[in-house]
């Protein structure tokens, strides 16, 4: 007999996650970000409102895994290099913002009437953003490396720092003055946790993660990186130190490696889970009838605290000399209070005190106003740039010049490239070609060993699975002329077709394959061109007995031409003759020419070259269309683009990327 084993929390789950999916989709067809829906399913299936997930508390484990496991991911896209560039604004700007903030609500709220005490202990919960919104938000917008990404981690490092401190002076402020003790040691066991740390991402996480990837077994080394995580933030615990500095610093360690960015690609799916769950459970904090009951209170507060930590925030940047566009930027993205809040506020809670000294009130005021400000976030995001160019307009303008200390550290943006995934035999003659002609180029490669050859020769490769969205992105994927997969594990290559495919729909992806029944599978997933090994296995033997036979050497190579015309049927229709139209200019012209096949389902399928404007919305130029056996050159106007079509277009990489969605197959991914 089999007995069933009852799950706790099952139901609940269940729960969460088909409501969130439901609204981060309607969220989707607004074109809000995610977050927003994850938000407002916290607050829909939360306790306060339908309480359909009445316990918290699994919620909250799974939301502080979401938090270790964001912090981690950012930690690894940046280094030790990067945070030693902006120190001083870490020190300074962020140093600034927290102190100022502070004092300025406790003023605030003692001329209000409220004790010294409790002021302090409010304006550390307005001093703090929220490092998981800006720093997700920033992630999914590819922005990180920007420099107001870079000034907003300033800012948001120190806070994770400071949160430390406070929550250390949380039970002084409630009366407690033995805990004056307990800070410095909590401070020193901080210091020496960051020693440690520097000391394995220099000298000892590289070589392990070296010897895991060397096995060349995936899950070994997610693994590896995942223990390498939890590890360090089980050390930042037991240390007292924020759990989130820990997943930081824990990511730190793992960028110092070459295999960071597969490292990250083997994380981002579990970030993305319980990161949505993080969001909910914030929303689940949410109480609806307060909000409908205080509106206009709720909204005054968070306006307030939006204009109070832009002015502060960009003053501490324009003390260093960043010119205003970036500093107002910055303050209008970290305008919000923070997910560690919500941690300060339950010590507070624990220890007798309350936002404001008001007790439910304030506490049930500070929840909505935080979800609040955490809602506008994204909005808020996208407002930073143009309030900055338009501050910038202004006489504030003399108040910040470009300061020295801090570049855009994004990688040189490859164009026009091809992609080579997979560096063995034919890998290696294809990198051979390409450095002789000049053409631009990078390698995707899963050998440890063959990535560190390309290093030493100068190769520009990248230690990854193709098959990782993340790992394509990286390669430049979206601007990308031509992606060759030359694999020699085959088995992976329908995988990657699809993301390239969907990635860039005007990519041409030409294919490795071992047998000839593989080419129509391939070509259904978005391949151009798929080279069988069988086929040309038989033409080498079928070669060499007619050389034997003393057959002319002309009359071998016709009988090869109709025996490749005959099995690479593929190619019939003249499928090659639009490519080669492509391929044959190795000018600047040729370079920025591309082949793109429209697909069916396409938005520009059964539309004329009138109506889809690609010179005057895209400034791109369609030279010919290859349909069936015919070509037409220089086509009309009135032309009507068809599926299966093959249209040549010039035009910059970053316009096919920005038109991208009209050859994108709806049906696609």
């Amino acid at each position: 007999m089999v007995f069933a084993v009852e799950l706790p929390f099952l139901n609940e789950l269940v729960v969460l996650f088909m409501v969130s999916v439901g609204i981060a989709y309607l969220c989707y067809r607004l074109k809000l970000v995610p977050i927003v829906g994850f938000l407002i399913a916290g607050a829909v299936i939360g306790p306060n409102a339908f309480a359909l997930v009445p316990e918290q508390e699994l919620v909250d484990i799974l939301a502080e895994i979401g938090v270790i496991l964001l912090l981690f991911t950012i930690g690894i896209e940046f280094s030790l290099e990067k945070l030693n560039r902006i120190r001083k604004a870490i020190v300074v700007s962020g140093s600034f913002q927290v102190i100022v903030t502070t004092a300025i609500v406790t003023a605030i709220l003692v001329l209000s009437g409220v004790s010294l005490n409790n002021g302090i202990y409010t304006g550390f919960l307005v001093a703090l953003s929220s490092t998981a919104i800006v720093l997700g938000l920033f992630s999914q917008r590819g922005e990180t490396d920007t420099p107001t990404g870079q000034l907003s981690l300033a800012v948001l490092i120190f806070q994770d720092l400071a949160i430390v401190l406070m929550v250390l002076l949380v039970p002084i402020l409630a009366g407690d003055s033995d805990s004056g003790y307990e800070v410095l040691w909590i401070l020193g066991k901080a210091v020496l946790l960051i020693m440690v740390v520097l000391i394995l991402a220099r000298r000892i996480i590289p070589w392990v993660l070296e010897k895991v990837a060397k096995t060349r077994k995936q899950e070994l080394f997610l693994l590896s990186v995942v223990a390498i995580c939890f590890g360090t933030v089980a050390l930042s615990n037991m240390a007292n130190v924020s759990l989130a500095l820990g997943a930081f610093m824990a990511g730190l360690i793992v960028s110092e490696s070459e295999f960071s960015e597969q490292a990250l690609s083997e994380i981002l799916p579990l970030r993305t889970i319980f990161n949505a769950v993080f969001f909910v459970s914030v929303g689940m904090l949410l109480d609806l009838r307060y909000v409908l009951e205080y509106p206009l209170l709720l909204v005054g507060i968070a306006l307030g605290v939006i204009l109070l930590k832009l002015i502060i925030t960009s003053t501490g940047l324009l003390v260093l000399g960043y010119p205003v566009r970036i500093a107002a930027a910055s303050g209008l993205a970290l305008a919000q209070i923070g997910e560690f809040s919500f941690v300060l506020e339950r010590a507070g809670r624990t220890a007798g005190m309350t936002p404001a000294g008001v007790g439910e009130i304030g506490s049930q005021t500070f929840i909505a106003v935080s979800v609040l400000l955490m809602i506008l976030t994204p909005f808020l995001l996208n407002a930073g740039p143009k309030l900055g160019t338009m501050l910038a307009r202004t006489p504030l303008k003399r108040f910040g010049q470009e300061s020295g200390d801090l570049e855009s550290d994004q990688r040189k943006t490859l164009e026009d490239h091809v992609i080579i995934v997979g560096y063995g035999p034919a890998g290696r003659h294809l990198v051979q070609v390409l450095q002789e002609t000049g053409i631009p180029y990078v390698v995707v490669e899963m050998n440890p060993e063959s990535v560190e050859e390309m290093k030493r020769n100068d190769i520009p490769a990248i230690y990854g699975d193709a098959g990782r969205e993340h790992i394509l992105e990286l390669s430049g994927i979206a601007k990308a002329k031509l992606c060759v997969i030359a694999t020699n594990a085959p088995s992976a290559s329908p995988r990657i077709i699809k993301i390239a495919r969907h990635n860039n729909p005007t990519l041409q992806i030409i294919v490795r394959t071992r047998y000839l029944t593989d080419v129509v599978r391939l070509e259904n997933l978005g391949a151009d061109i798929v080279i069988p090994e069988e086929t040309e296995t038989t033409v080498r033997i079928f070669s060499q007995v007619l050389g034997a036979y003393m057959i002319p050497r002309e009359e071998i190579e016709q009988h090869v031409k109709t025996l490749r015309a005959h099995d690479y049927e593929i190619f019939r229709g003249s499928m090659q003759e639009a490519h080669l139209m492509v391929l044959q200019g190795l000018d600047e012209e040729g370079l920025h020419t591309r082949a793109v096949v429209v697909r069916e389902g396409a938005p520009v399928a059964g539309k004329t070259l009138q109506e889809l404007q690609l010179r005057k919305n895209h400034n791109l130029t369609v030279l010919a269309v290859r349909r069936g056996d015919k070509t037409v050159g220089n086509p009309a106007g009135d032309f009507e683009v068809q599926p299966g079509d093959r249209l040549i277009v010039v035009g910059l990489a970053d316009r096919f990327a920005e038109c991208a969605d009209l050859f994108r197959a709806t049906a696609e991914f």
